[in-house]
């Protein structure tokens, strides 16, 4: 149960003064739905403003604050002309103060002719004239305007102001309860952190970097907590130790060698297999270094012991990749294997429930299906969960907890991270790393294609399919947009519809699933050629035909996106090609992302390079991928902190036995504080 003390933080924004159901969508459109939400709702950014006495002392772009005296107002003369306000200094120096569309209505009502205003915004010149556009306050008194030196800058979402969000999150701040330290002193004191209190009203206030650190840093201890706890519990759990005889492995007929970083991976798992306690392991390799069968081998560990095993995959359309490839390597060992998901009805599905009830079903495939409460298993020895990071903790939890016994879990991910990133997610869990590609795959040849060229690279894709080929046509949005020039997948899907006829079909995100899987089918099967998407083909698609990738507006892409969208080609024995279409408006960074991209192709390489190239900045792609559970620290600052905050954690757990004294008191507020109270619940034997 959550301690009493952290009850006002974690009330609903409702109770807050001026929060009603017609601001609680926006607010909830942000995920701010309590209390503490708002009061980790950092700002983005800070804007500084210079107080001036004249315009002769101000810089093009500059933020200031001015006195002015509105000496003329200017209407439109068409509707969507702007509104302008001619405004003079205490010198007689003339700027225009300009609004467009509807807040040009407030303009009258903020600058009476004659009357002087403290004016807030950005200086810009309009031909010969110095403007401000839409002033971002415009004050009657002076304490107010000189209020606004430094005022912080929040996401936001339509129906929401700044004022407005600023307003909350000082109402949230009111509400911070006194709890008591959880971090240690001694680290308090050589890093110069303020108390938890004082960082969140710091953070909010200005670029207060020793308090962005600190909550960052208490983030990053509540999640190390938690996944050192979970390891703990899962050494503590009655397992089964399955030791296999290699009857079955001895009969497979694989065709090819395996490489040294999957003999290594192989030893490893076979290692946790034969102990009691539950194996908790993450497989990590690049995409197309052989994982499936490496899952495969412990699964037949698994099934040599008399036990089942269950490959759990993200999509419908990856099960059934993963059954098929599975089904014909498993032909010679006799061994059972079926496959389960939610489109599986009538006597299909009962002849499957009932193979796993009485045994005859010795592995199985299928997506979250497989772990319905209706699904019973005669003994699970062994859960392997593919495409990893589409998986929480606590998800991977409740997968282990079928079995007779707790079953070993293999995770795997097609996704490189760097070793950082790596701690951050899976503390809990041991690593094996695929750092060696099997031989006799051919490397994609990757070009760089300025988008002024579109027309060449859609006759080329139809010399493409036309020599019987299939191709992929990826694009970063589902729909266009009216402010933003970025290519949309359902706009490229008609244009090349139009060319190419019921040989193109569209995947996104937004489609019913009924209508993805159908599109994916037809593409897999190879009745269609071109495959129009999203970033929704990312992971698990594996169609060998498919040898030309086409990536729209490359440059908005993270590097490990771009790498796992190459991976989609190459698949097969045929040379692929991956064409990496630029806009002209090409940074730095996005300039580096490409020519690495042409020069490389090792994933783990890109994962770091991604990493050094994002810098404080988003997580593979965007904020809200989930490839990092954190909402306060940054990529730099996980990379700086994270390494203290885990042996901080480890000592607390070891030191404490279990989070008792003073300090590990104060470690349960934490992790209750941010939401990993799975941790507590660990400690307690739920």
């Amino acid at each position: 149960m959550r301690p009493d003390i952290l009850n006002p933080l974690f009330a609903e924004t409702e109770t807050l003064d001026g929060v009603g159901p017609k601001l609680r969508k926006p607010l909830d459109k942000l995920g701010l739905t309590r209390v503490r939400d708002l009061a980790y709702h950092l700002p983005e950014r800070f804007v500084s403003r210079r107080p001036v006495a004249s315009l002769d002392d101000v810089a093009e772009g500059e933020q200031v604050v001015i006195a002015l005296t509105a000496i003329e107002h200017r209407a439109p003369r068409n509707p969507r002309g702007p509104y302008r306000v001619l405004a003079q200094d205490s010198v007689g120096n003339v700027c225009s103060l300009t609004w467009f569309g509807r807040a040009a209505y407030s303009a009258k009502k903020l600058l009476p002719v004659g009357e002087m205003r403290r004016v807030s915004g950005r200086i810009d010149r309009y031909g010969d004239m110095l403007q401000i556009v839409h002033p971002d306050h415009v004050e009657e008194k002076e304490e107010a305007g000189l209020g606004r030196m430094c005022e912080p800058v929040y996401a936001l979402s339509e129906g929401l102001t700044q004022p407005k969000v600023a307003g909350l999150a000082a109402q949230a701040l009111a509400r911070l309860p006194h709890l008591p330290e959880w971090i240690e002193p001694g680290q308090l004191d050589r890093a110069g952190w303020p108390t938890w209190q004082d960082a969140l009203h710091l953070a909010h206030k200005g670029e207060h970097a020793a308090a962005r650190d600190r909550l960052a840093y208490d983030e990053l201890l509540a999640n190390s907590l938690a996944l050192l706890l979970v390891r703990a519990h899962n050494r503590r759990r009655s397992g089964q130790a399955l030791c296999g005889d290699g009857s079955l492995r001895a009969r497979l007929d694989l065709p090819f060698p395996l490489t040294g970083a999957q003999t290594r991976s192989i030893t490893e798992i076979e290692g946790d297999l034969a102990q009691q306690a539950p194996m908790l392991r993450l497989l990590q390799g690049d995409v197309g270094a052989g994982k499936t069968v490496i899952a495969l081998m412990a699964m037949l560990v698994a099934v040599e012991a008399g036990k089942q095993a269950a490959l759990l995959a993200p999509t419908e359309i990856l099960a059934r990749q993963h059954y098929e490839t599975l089904r014909r390597m498993l032909a010679p060992t006799g061994v059972a294997i079926a496959i389960l998901t939610g489109r599986d009805k009538g006597r299909a599905r009962e002849s499957v429930l009932m193979g796993l009830m009485d045994g005859s079903v010795q592995i199985v495939v299928g997506t979250h299906a497989i772990f319905q409460d209706t699904v019973a298993y005669r003994d699970l020895g062994l859960v392997v969960i593919d495409e990893q990071h589409r998986f929480g903790v606590a998800q991977r939890l409740r997968l282990a907890s079928k079995g007779r016994a707790a079953p070993h879990t293999l995770a795997m991910t097609a996704t490189p991270i760097p070793r950082t990133l790596t701690l951050a997610q899976y503390g809990e869990m041991d690593v094996s790393r695929l750092d060696e590609m099997p031989p006799g795959r051919q490397p994609i040849d990757t070009r760089v294609v300025s988008q002024e060229r579109l027309a060449d690279v859609i006759e080329g894709v139809g010399r493409h399919i036309a020599g019987g080929q299939q191709a992929y046509w990826v694009c970063p949005m589902v729909h266009e947009h009216e402010t933003e020039d970025i290519a949309a997948a359902e706009a490229r899907y008609a244009l090349l519809r139009e060319r190419f006829g019921d040989a193109v079909v569209l995947v996104h995100g937004q489609l019913r699933p009924e209508a993805k899987d159908a599109a994916m089918e037809r593409f897999a099967s190879g009745a269609a050629s071109l495959l129009v998407a999203t970033t929704v083909i990312e992971v698990g698609v594996d169609v060998p035909a498919a040898t030309l990738m086409v990536i729209e507006q490359a440059e908005r892409f993270g590097l490990a996106q771009l790498h796992q969208l190459r991976g989609r080609v190459g698949r097969g024995s045929e040379k692929s090609t991956c064409l990496l279409l630029r806009g002209e408006a090409l940074s730095e960074t996005g300039r580096e992302r490409l020519a690495l991209m042409r020069e490389t192709q090792d994933g783990f390489r890109l994962a770091e390079e991604d990493l050094r190239l994002r810098g404080g900045g988003e997580l593979l792609g965007t904020r809200q991928s989930g490839d990092a559970p954190f909402r306060i620290a940054t990529l730099e600052q996980i990379t700086r902190l994270l390494p203290a905050a885990h042996d901080d954690a480890r000592l607390l757990i070891e030191r404490d036995g279990g989070l008792t004294g003073p300090r590990g008191e104060a470690a349960r507020v934490l992790l209750y504080l941010f939401e990993r109270d799975w941790g507590v619940q660990l400690l307690r034997g739920g």
